[in-house]
């Protein structure tokens, strides 16, 4: 990791941050200055780890080990250090709803039990050890049970952040542009690379998974009350997402395309959109969770928090 995307804070910093941002590149798994930074710091947030889902059929043992093995040392040191640690997970960790094991057309998939996923409630459901793509969910669940275990047995104050798809300006890479050549980003910026090529945007299995997207600058926010309120966050698990931003990812690519060509000034293609199957776009081992939609009232609760920034507002922003 390098600081290309926040190189106009610290290279050099502008006037108002001068003095209180630094930058130090080193690996957290196996570099002693970790534990002195750890000490130095109030507040540990580690949002280290790879979470591209390309990644988790072909790097499967090295999504394991970024996102559990390779952050044992950071939760260890704060739980030494009586340091308070906020750390990032994922709605991954929530897996594929009860209701995607109904039929399509039974009555209880409407019911928002069914799928609306609660922080302390929902059970983690994950496909079989062969799907390989919830290796990333798995070693993310895991990382937080030893969390919380710590904050059980040995008052490690900790808040666990699990983010409902965060979008908007400087995200992802663009292969080739901003990142590597190869690869496979995450399904905003893989659809940005289609529309700023001119190529059809790729529909994994048809894109009848459904997500919900939220606004970056939303989801500061939230993180910031996080910070600044210790004793409301504490202890808790928080969904951060946007439920009234709920789309399948077929009327996404269909809203980018429209939002793209209203930024750009550019037609759209004949063919905004072509079906591929996710064994030819991820590879063998592919699964997907079915539906994503965050209960929002513990983090309401606790800090008073509701995103506000609409689908559409939030895609003009990222694209323009």
């Amino acid at each position: 990791v390098y600081c290309d995307k926040i190189r106009h804070l610290v290279d050099p910093p502008p006037p108002h941050l001068a003095g209180r941002i630094s930058f130090h590149r080193l690996n957290i798994k196996n570099d002693s200055r970790l534990e002195g930074l750890i000490k130095m710091a109030d507040l540990t947030i580690n949002l280290a780890a790879i979470c591209t889902p390309a990644d988790y059929n072909t790097r499967p043992l090295d999504t394991i080990y970024s996102n559990f093995i390779d952050a044992l040392p950071v939760v260890k040191y704060c739980s030494e250090n009586s340091k308070r640690l906020i750390h990032f997970s994922t709605c991954e960790v929530y897996g594929k709803t009860i209701g995607s094991f109904l039929p399509k057309d039974h009555p209880l998939r409407k019911e928002a039990e069914f799928y609306v996923l609660t922080e302390d409630e929902s059970p983690c459901i994950f496909g079989p050890i062969v799907k390989q793509r919830w290796s990333y969910a798995c070693a993310k669940q895991l990382i937080e049970r030893l969390v919380f275990a710590e904050g059980a047995e040995n008052g490690l104050e900790f808040t666990i952040v699990r983010p409902f798809n965060w979008i908007g300006p400087r995200m992802d890479f663009i292969p080739g542009v901003d990142g590597p050549s190869e690869g496979v980003p995450r399904v905003l910026a893989c659809f940005s690379n289609n529309l700023l090529r001119r190529e059809p945007l790729k529909l994994v299995d048809g894109g009848e998974s459904q997500r919900t997207f939220v606004y970056i600058k939303d989801a500061i926010e939230a993180v910031l009350l996080m910070i600044e309120n210790p004793a409301r966050a504490n202890g808790h698990i928080f969904n951060v997402g946007n439920p009234d931003n709920e789309v399948t990812v077929r009327e996404l690519a269909e809203m980018m395309t429209e939002v793209y060509a209203k930024v750009s000034g550019e037609p759209p293609l004949e063919q905004p959109v072509i079906d591929v199957s996710a064994k030819e776009f991820y590879g063998e081992g592919y699964d997907d969770s079915d539906k994503r939609i965050p209960d929002m009232t513990l983090i309401n609760k606790q800090l008073g928090w509701n995103p506000k920034t609409p689908l559409k507002d939030l895609l003009e922003t990222t694209l323009t």
